[in-house]
């Protein structure tokens, strides 16, 4: 059964309304929409085991939520055995929707995203962060140092992988093939990095950071980095970004960066180097592994989806985009038809905020305005929630979209093709059924 289920998957990343008609017998109104014949609807319904009632406003090519879901392949520690896991060397793993739940991500919870080894924890008392570069006078702090020294800051900060979404995209890209869930909004309390950086004294050379780390390439060559991205110094001297010491009021777990990590919040969580030991302040953008080439680059411009992209036509990735979540109910939930069903989610901008979420359970066709709570602080994602009444029994979709204070809005589609899969913002939608 598994088998079958990867091949339809791939069916429909070839061409999604061939694959209509090879498994379903389905064609397309001219607006793209609905059933031209009733036997295709009758098969689509008797795989779902129920009727569609607005079907009508199906788009063409929509795999049914309920048939795009993700097989498991691997077992880890049971920590995080209800987690999905992409690989396990190094570990991907990411949370499905409704374990993001919690306006505070617990650590159990929080995606995790490797590049090397899972390293053995390095003992805070051996703990050390250099700074060097572009300053004026180089460091090096001990754990003790940030704990005693500098001004502690506390927030709820929303880390989200690049590549979050990367599954949506037709031809399916290189990397982990996350789906909604490579999202995490925990508690960070640390110590602001310009206030370090401030320390060491900045040069007017200093225009980026490269960031290092105590983890090691999958090779064991102890000379090659597993990543080493880093970010601009605007970037870097915004009060939101922190040398974490603590998550969730605990010691940071070694998955999420034991003893210490950057968390700059709103960017690719690359960026926020986990096991940090050191930032290098340079004079010109990083150039460290996981900078280079086509990795965390967008195209300047749209292409077309497949299309290889002169690496000069790249350009490193920013902030990351307006986007939400269904956290509640959990797909393939039940309720009563003509009851109210209370849904809930989480939504977030990147370096914006949100400012309006809206729910569908029509393909889009009509769209209602949810309740939208302030995020705790800048960088926390925001919590919505809604009442929906489903008006018969029958298969429905729930879509979630949000709109940022800058007019952003997410589209019901796979945004704009890029190599690696980066940024899609696309609606989230789950299935439920009414009786």
């Amino acid at each position: 059964m598994p088998q079958k289920e990867r091949g339809l998957i791939e069916l429909y990343n070839d061409d999604p309304e061939r694959a209509e008609y090879l498994v379903f017998g389905r064609k397309a109104g001219p607006d793209r929409r609905g059933f031209l014949r009733g036997a295709g609807l009758a098969s689509m319904g008797a795989v779902l085991g129920t009727t569609i009632p607005f079907s009508a406003n199906m788009p063409a090519g929509l795999m049914p939520a309920a048939l795009a879901e993700t097989i498991n392949e691997f077992s880890i520690d049971s920590k995080h055995a209800d987690m999905i896991v992409h690989n396990d060397r190094p570990m991907n793993v990411e949370a499905a929707a409704h374990l993001l739940d919690d306006d505070i991500t617990p650590a159990a919870h929080h995606f995790i995203r490797n590049n090397g080894t899972m390293p053995m924890p390095m003992s805070k008392a051996d703990w050390r962060l250099k700074i060097d570069g572009e300053v004026n006078e180089e460091l090096e702090l001990s754990y003790d140092d940030l704990m005693n020294d500098f001004e502690h800051v506390t927030m709820q900060a929303q880390l989200e992988c690049g590549g979050n979404g990367r599954a949506g995209f037709n031809p399916l890209p290189r990397g982990n093939p996350w789906s909604i869930g490579a999202i995490g909004n925990a508690e960070w309390t640390g110590v602001r990095l310009r206030d370090i950086l401030r320390r060491a004294g900045l040069k007017p050379s200093a225009v980026y950071t490269g960031h290092f780390s105590y983890d090691e390439h999958l090779s064991g060559d102890p000379d090659r980095p597993s990543i080493s991205r880093g970010g601009p110094i605007d970037k870097m001297m915004d009060p939101s970004t922190i040398i974490a010491l603590k998550m969730n009021g605990g010691d940071i777990p070694i998955e999420h960066g034991y003893p210490a990590r950057i968390v700059a919040p709103g960017w690719a969580g690359s960026v926020s180097q986990k096991w940090v030991t050191r930032i290098w302040v340079r004079d010109r953008e990083h150039d460290g592994p996981g900078m280079t080439g086509l990795s965390y680059r967008v195209p300047r411009f749209p292409v077309e989806a497949g299309a290889e992209v002169a690496h000069e036509d790249m350009m490193v990735m920013g902030s990351m985009i307006v986007k939400s979540a269904i956290t509640n109910p959990v797909a393939g939930a039940e309720t009563r038809a003509g009851a109210p069903f209370a849904i809930r989610g989480q939504a977030w901008a990147g370096d914006n905020h949100v400012v309006k979420m809206e729910t569908s359970i029509d393909f889009g066709a009509t769209w209602q305005v949810a309740q939208l709570h302030a995020p705790a602080n800048r960088y926390a994602w925001q919590r919505w929630e809604q009442t929906v009444i489903p008006p018969m029994a029958g298969y429905y979709e729930l879509w979630a979209r949000a709109t940022d204070n800058q007019g952003n809005s997410q589209p019901m589609v796979v945004p704009g093709w890029n190599p690696r899969g980066y940024l899609n913002n696309s609606c989230h939608r789950i299935h439920f059924t009414a009786v």
